[in-house]
Order: C-alpha cells, then structure tokens, then sequence
C-alpha cells in the first residue's frame, strides 16, 4: 500500500492537505498530512526556539521511520519542499518517489529564500534576520497572498481559511541552505505544474530544449510532468485532480519531457520564410543586419525573452527566428538589430532592460543608423522590457512592436509590483504606434496579459494594431511554418517599417 506524506508550504500545515488525504485514502493509500513545528496554524503562535531548516528535516526522517512498508512518496509544496529532500536525501533507501507540487528542485545549499518570487520580500525577509534570526515571518493578509503565488481558482472561503489558520513561518527554515549528500538525487521525481501560476510543460520543455546542463536533469528517465489548470495551492483549489495527479505519479505515469539532441528544439528550427542574406556585423551583444543602401537607415531592435540560462549555446541573437526577423528587415532596407540581453533569471529584468538601454545607444550612434528612426520589436516574455519605453516614448523612438509578448508579469514571478507591466505603461504611450503579433492558440495564461494589455489600450485610445495568427502557437516562427503565420509576419514588418518611413518594396 502506498504511503502519502504530505508536507505544505510555507506558513500552513496538515490542515490544507484534508481534502487530498481523505481522497488518497478512499483511493485505498494511506496518507499523512504533516505539520512542522511552529507552523499549528489558527493565526498566532510564534514557533519554539530553535525550528529551522534542519527541525523540519528531522521531523520527516522520523515520520519516515514510523512508516510501514517501503513504497513511500514524499509530497513538497512551495516551502516544504526542502525539508522533503532532505529527509529523502537521508532516507533514500525508503523513498519510492518525491512529488513537487508547484515548485522547483532545490539544490545542495539552497536557502528556501530563494524559491521567494518578490525580489522585495526577500529583503524583508533578510531584514528580519538580520534583526532577530530567530524570529518569524508574520503570516500573509488576505490580500498578499498573490505575491506568493497565484490563487487562481481558490474559492473565497478557501482564501479566507488560508489566512485565518495561516501561521508565523519561523526565519531559520528560510534562511538555513538546505544539505544533501546527492542520494536524493536518484530517486524518481514528479513535478505538478499548476499553470495558472506560469508553469507548464511547454515551459520545461524549453528550458531544457536550451541546452543549459543545469536543466537536462529534467529529461531524465525517472522525472516526470503533469499540468493542473489552476493556480499555486491546488490542494484547495483543485483537491480532486490532485489526488488523481498524485495517484498516477506513484504509479510512474506523467509526461516525460525529451532530452536534448533527441529532436530539435523549437527554437533552433529554421525560420519560416527564405530570406536573402545579409551582411551582419557583431560589436559586443549586439549585431547589426546591414541593407543595401547609403546613408543612415531606420533600424529594428529585435528583443528576446527569457528566461534564457547564461550557459544557453547558441544564444538568441543566434537562433534562426532572430536572425531571420533581422535579415528580413534589412533586405527590407532597415538595420536589423539583434541583442544578447542578460535575462537568465527572472530577477534580472532590470539588468535585462539596462543591457537593451546600452545596446540602442551603440545602434543610435552607429553612422550607418538613422537615430532618430528606431523601433523597438519584443518577443514573448521581453515583452515585460516594453513598459519602460511604453511609459515614456522618446522622439526618436517611431513605434513599438511584439509578438506573443507577456504583457503583464505572470503569477509567481515576483514582479506584480515592478515597473515591468506593458498593460498599466501603455497609457503612457500616446499616439506611439503599437504593432502586436497575437496568436490565437497561446498558452492562456499569457493570452490573459494579452488580452488585459489590449483593453488598456482601448480605453487609453493608443495607436495599437493588432494582426491576428489563428492557428498560430507561440513562437510560430519556427514552429507554423504555414502560409498565414508567414503572411503575418510580412504584414507586421511591412507595417513596422512604413512607421519608420523605410522603403519596403
């Protein structure tokens, strides 16, 4: 018979895992729901001296050792996935699998810290220590919950439960770098992505297609995927499709994501159109796709996403869709510009936007550049990089374009109160021209900051339009290569360029 622990995350105990226990146990499992010391819940109550990291751990192996029998899944949600693998990491031997609800895979030294998505409440939090490292971080009010994780499909009285029973989280558990000796490292592993939080399989699939050795670990045999459409406590948003999720990772179902080499990824398959080719000269991140043409020219700042990981080879300015967009313009008689930005975290868009300020200045000075005629074009998640320009629009900044962009930072991020938020700096952009590239099978929690971002722009009566790909997926470029993503495409660069007064004949 199959053992559940199940260990909550921050600031809560057993007490959100009732629905799933009672569910596993009517499936014929047996289910601990585990609360750590100082985490009682009911909304007071500091922690006893001395709870961290390693009380926590303790208290698992413990647990682990009441257990009868040896088929034994470990369940981590947000926070409570540290004290999981470091109980397994000293159990290994009794662990058949663990289970990430929502969150990452920690490794040797982590801090929980890290896995804060607000740039802001880990200062705080570090503040805190700093003051009394043996104090606790106070509970979530009802509506900060959001910046913890998305509460996408909470019922008002589950929110309300959760701040009522949440509980004081004591400093140390966060602040304590989780110690593994590498035994946790074999056991098979099941992530649950709840994608009304920004996490998915495509996502995944992505990171790993970058070819960054930090992330194949996730293409190994024994890990495996599964997606619930809601946000970060399923285990009150969604307890029943929980429990069956957690059934089948047991049983070793789940979707396994492809090693890199196996296919190509996405992003390194050729861009959709022929296009003739064009000098291309590289100063520092930044290459410039050159026209045949004399005197200054236009040019068109092509904008990545990311998170893309600092040992990711080819970088972006060298993948096909980039290089493609930049050749396109130039044989359209634009300078084609293509940027390395330094996005590899989603705590960097700040370095990130900083790198694109640099790179436009280089562009703007370059003699065979009109300065004064400059568009900038963003793709997917460097659409957030947009706002800056959106808020203030200098004069020689002509319009301002994007393609499957994320228009507004996803849940979970940690940005909700950055300057990073294309659909609030859009009022900012008066008559700019906007040219947006949406495609109609987009992941829905993008579409939504889509969809928020033109709205806003309605109602501020922007200059934006909207060419519209149907069937199109995100990152079409590459992936619908059919003949209305290439008519978009045509129909959004031609557009681009005639805001730049570029010949396009």
């Amino acid at each position: 018979m199959t053992a559940f622990i199940l260990v909550a995350g921050a600031h809560t105990g057993g007490w959100v895992w009732r629905e799933v226990a009672a569910g596993l146990r009517d499936a014929g499992a047996r289910a601990y729901e585990v609360t750590l010391s100082g985490m009682d819940g009911g909304g007071g109550g500091a922690a006893g001296p001395g709870v961290d990291l390693e009380t926590h751990i303790e208290e698992l192996v413990r647990l682990i050792d009441r257990v009868e029998g040896q088929d034994v899944v470990l369940v981590g949600h947000c926070y409570g996935i540290h004290p999981v693998r470091g109980a397994a990491d000293r159990r290994s031997e009794r662990i058949s699998r663990i289970v990430n609800v929502d969150v990452g895979i920690p490794e040797d030294g982590d801090p929980a810290l890290k896995l804060v998505p607000d740039r802001t409440d880990r200062e705080r939090v570090l503040s805190l220590a700093r003051e009394d490292s043996a104090g606790t971080l106070p509970a979530p009010a009802v509506e900060e919950w959001q910046r913890w994780g998305s509460v996408a499909g909470l019922p008002a009285e589950a929110l309300a439960r959760l701040t009522e029973q949440a509980a004081p989280q004591p400093l140390p558990t966060l602040t304590q770098p989780l110690r593994q000796s590498g035994a946790v490292a074999e056991l098979p592993t099941a992530g649950v992505l709840c994608t009304a939080n920004g996490s998915s399989i495509a996502v995944v699939e992505a990171m790993v297609g970058l070819g960054d050795p930090a992330f194949q670990a996730l293409a190994d045999q024994g890990v495996t995927f599964f997606e619930l459409g809601t946000g970060h406590w399923p285990m009150l948003s969604a307890p029943r499709e929980l429990v069956d999720v957690l059934l089948r990772a047991a049983a070793g179902e789940g979707h396994q994501v492809s090693a890199t080499g196996r296919e190509r990824p996405a992003h390194l398959r050729p861009f959709l159109m022929d296009v003739k080719e064009r000098p291309r000269e590289r100063t520092g991140r930044v290459d410039l796709h050159l026209p045949d043409a004399d005197g200054p020219r236009p040019a068109v700042v092509f904008v990545h996403g990311g998170p893309v990981p600092a040992g990711a080879r080819p970088t972006p300015r060298d993948w096909p869709a980039f290089v493609g967009y930049a050749q396109y313009a130039a044989s359209l008689g634009a300078v084609g510009v293509t940027v390395d930005h330094r996005l590899h975290e989603l705590t960097a868009y700040g370095r990130a936007a900083d790198d694109i300020a640099e790179a436009i200045e280089l562009v703007r000075a370059d003699p065979r550049v009109d300065g004064d005629r400059v568009a900038l074009w963003f793709v997917s998640a460097g659409g957030l990089l947009a706002a800056d320009w959106l808020a203030a629009p200098p004069s020689w900044l002509r319009c301002v374009a994007a393609s499957y962009p994320i228009l507004a930072p996803l849940p979970g991020w940690g940005l909700a109160d950055s300057r990073f938020r294309p659909a609030a700096a859009v009022r900012g952009a008066g008559r700019l021209p906007i040219v947006l590239t949406r495609v109609g099978l987009e992941r829905p929690e993008i579409a939504v900051t889509v969809e928020e971002f033109v709205s806003a722009a309605a109602d501020c009566g922007a200059a934006l339009e909207v060419i519209d790909v149907p069937l199109g997926h995100h990152g079409f470029e590459t992936i619908d290569p059919t003949d209305e993503s290439r008519d978009a495409v045509r129909r959004a660069m031609r557009s681009v360029l005639g805001h730049l007064g570029a010949g396009t004949d």
